[in-house]
């Protein structure tokens, strides 16, 4: 069904609309945007499988000693 979705020909058609619709001075605002909300979405990731495994290692601490 999405065989050959993103093609270059495709790619640089979203391309063209993105910029008549934002422009090019709003381009670099809003890849900015885009990048804060990718790493902070991994920063909440790692950080919950952070807590995770500190849950679980202190989980086996308690069945081993008791």
């Amino acid at each position: 069904m999405f065989e050959g979705l993103f093609r270059p020909m495709h790619l640089l058609l979203i391309l063209i609309i993105v910029l008549i619709i934002f422009g090019p001075g709003r381009l670099p605002e809003i890849g900015a945007g885009l990048g804060k909300s990718i790493r902070s979405f991994k920063k909440a990731m790692s950080e919950k499988d952070d807590q995770l495994t500190d849950s679980k290692s202190i989980d086996q601490k308690d069945e081993t000693k008791g």
